[in-house]
């Protein structure tokens, strides 16, 4: 049904436009738009002016039962009723430093560290010469 009512709707959207734009220029916008055009004459201003204002009446219906059936199988809810949730607090700031730095202690603060063993390897890298006496 709301796929049927939104494909209606673009159709109502495209109908509108179209009768917009096809409507004579009444003056200002410096001059352009006078003379002449597609449908000139006054029966077929009317008839534009009617088919705008017609179309425009099924974009507002439309729109609204759109919006009623996007809410339909949503329960009503409260913000009252919702509960506040229990961490709050913000830490403070730390000072000094870069906000780089701050975050990097904050960051520290929030998670704890495991000891961590130093990457130094068990055997020198390069061999020692052998002592000559």
């Amino acid at each position: 049904m709301q796929t049927v009512l939104i494909a209606f709707h673009l159709m109502i959207v495209v109908a509108l436009v179209a009768s917009v734009l096809l409507q004579r220029s009444e003056g200002g916008a410096l001059g352009v738009g006078g003379g002449g055009g597609f449908m000139t004459g006054r029966g077929q201003a009317n008839a534009l002016t009617r088919a705008t204002a017609i179309l425009a009446g099924l974009f507002f219906l439309t729109s609204l039962s759109l919006s009623i059936l996007a809410s339909y199988g949503r329960a009503p809810t409260s913000i009252i009723d919702t509960a506040v949730p229990q961490n709050t607090a913000v830490p403070a700031p730390a000072t000094g430093g870069s906000p780089l730095d701050q975050l990097k202690r904050l960051e520290e603060q929030r998670t704890p560290t495991a000891p961590t063993t130093p990457a130094v390897p068990a055997t020198p890298a390069v061999p020692e010469a052998p002592k000559s006496q």
